[in-house]
């Protein structure tokens, strides 16, 4: 298999705020566009063979102006969902949970159609994802293999890629408009590149 590329999509104005976004499906603000473009550089010498996206506006566009053509929508991709935390900030939150923890504590449900995932389903998903992902690779014939999703999401799934708890994804934090490099060394997986992204200074309108 080759190197898996996690894109994390392009900043939102929830993104910016500190709102936390699953299901509401903002688009890029202008700042998310320029973020989303400058990955283009990054990933041109890249091999994919395969480009995975979550639903949201803002991963499907941020994976077209990427230029990552023909991406396979994949629904498994959507961010955790935040229950009755949706578009709220963690410090609004801790204002009545004073303690309050995403990693350990979860969210409160919401209604039925998002009650809310705890970070043990979250785990099972990524394990889910990982799992097609190791599938989807062995036809690949060593290319990279592209994902273009959320923050929350994709520090759980490198936890599991590295055989960690899905607690431990608060570990790796990463920017928005920014693309982390999973790889192997010497039979092992690692991470060998976190939040590469072109500074803001040579991003293109």
């Amino acid at each position: 298999m080759g190197e898996l590329i996690l894109i994390r999509h392009g900043e939102t104005e929830w993104s910016r705020s500190g709102q936390h976004t699953s299901y509401t499906d903002l688009p890029l603000t202008a700042a998310g566009e320029r973020q989303a473009r400058s990955l283009a550089p990054l990933l041109a010498d890249r091999n994919i063979g395969l480009t995975l996206v979550s639903p949201s506006v803002r991963a499907r566009r941020t994976a077209a102006l990427a230029g990552l053509g023909s991406p396979r929508v994949t629904p498994e991709l959507h961010e955790w969902d935040y229950g009755g935390y949706e578009g709220i900030t963690t410090k609004e939150i801790r204002r009545t949970r004073p303690f309050w923890n995403l990693w350990t504590d979860g969210v409160d449900p919401g209604d039925d159609d998002h009650p809310g995932e705890s970070p043990r389903e979250v785990g099972e998903r990524a394990d889910r994802v990982l799992a097609g992902v190791r599938s989807a690779a062995e036809g690949l014939g060593g290319a990279d293999l592209a994902l273009v999703a959320h923050s929350h999401f994709l520090r759980v799934f490198i936890a599991r890629y590295l055989g960690l708890t899905p607690a431990e994804g608060r570990l790796f934090q990463l920017a928005t408009g920014s693309v982390t490099l999973l790889s192997t060394e010497h039979g092992y997986p690692v991470v060998a590149a976190l939040n590469l992204a072109l500074p803001e200074s040579l991003q293109q309108s």
